[in-house]
């Protein structure tokens, strides 16, 4: 597995181009080595899979989470999905974290992965490969590191000569220490089913208020939530760290997901920017020939 590194002096980021595009570390160096990973560090094994699932981030390309049943309706068509992920029977995440990317160009700083998709890739298979979805393009994630964090800029290219639903978003895995701590402004959030799929909108409840830092464990979240201002402050105050996660206009979703049961080995959570609601991917649009773009900015500093 081909391993590309970006480094600075205080900053490390691998990526795994053939696992699904996927970040495999990003972490704080300091004189010994790596001082704190910001994300779970991808084991061998997860990226030996070839998908990213398992992975620190991978891109959500041409949509985000769960699409019911694999049904899809857009400008009056019925779109019929298979499932593309083990033990899950919605499809979800799109496909591109379970293919190979192309290294367009990489330096110490910076690197470009392109993942083209030219269209049906066939009958549905357990790994995620053959999800069915029926319209080409092109998706696009330029890495940029410096002294201050990582920069991560998606683009998916409508390759087809009419309009088509299109979405974009990461899915980062943070670390969870029992301190670590989440602070960001949002509306509204989807109640949702035994599934993870999306019932209602409602306003945010008290309980799920993050306007003021507040500690991530005994949460328990799978959920998206509207009306977010593109901002976000992850804190791990024991380690004397801190993340400001920030989004263009393009992402204006949040996923959060914080596992009731604490993983063993590597404990995470998810602060995920998406460019549009869980299931509706249905409702956007993106012109013939169209570019949907945005950038997700990650800056570390110490507290």
């Amino acid at each position: 597995m081909q391993l590309l590194s970006l480094r600075t002096d205080r900053l490390a980021v691998d990526l795994a181009p053939e696992a699904g595009g996927a970040i495999a570390r990003f972490a704080v160096l300091g004189e010994g080595g790596a001082a704190g990973d910001v994300l779970r560090p991808a084991s061998p094994e997860a990226l030996a899979s070839g998908t990213g699932k398992d992975a620190a981030c991978y891109p959500l390309v041409p949509f985000s989470n769960r699409i019911a049943n694999g049904r899809l309706a857009f400008d009056g068509e019925e779109i019929n999905l298979a499932p593309n992920w083990p033990g899950i029977r919605h499809p979800i995440h799109g496909d591109g974290w379970s293919r190979a990317w192309t290294v367009a160009r990489h330096n110490a700083r910076s690197a470009e992965l392109v993942y083209q998709y030219d269209g049906k890739s066939g009958e549905s298979q357990s790994d995620g490969r053959g999800t069915g979805w029926p319209f080409r393009y092109r998706a696009t994630q330029l890495f940029t590191l410096d002294e201050a964090g990582l920069t991560v800029r998606l683009s998916l290219d409508n390759l087809e000569d009419r309009p088509v639903p299109a979405g974009l978003g990461l899915h980062p895995f943070f670390r969870r220490d029992p301190d670590s701590e989440l602070a960001c402004n949002l509306g509204g959030v989807w109640r949702t089913d035994s599934e993870v799929l999306p019932l209602e909108h409602m306003p945010l409840p008290s309980v799920w208020d993050f306007s003021a830092s507040r500690p991530v464990d005994g949460l328990n979240l799978d959920h998206c939530f509207d009306g977010w201002d593109g901002r976000a402050v992850i804190t791990w105050p024991r380690r004397g760290l801190r993340l400001d996660l920030s989004a263009t206009q393009a992402f204006r979703h949040l996923v959060i997901y914080v596992p009731a049961r604490v993983p063993i080995g590597q404990p995470f959570f998810c602060v995920e920017p998406v460019s549009h609601a869980n299931g509706a991917v249905g409702t956007t649009r993106l012109a013939a020939g169209a570019t949907l773009t945005g950038e997700i900015a990650f800056r570390l500093s110490f507290l």
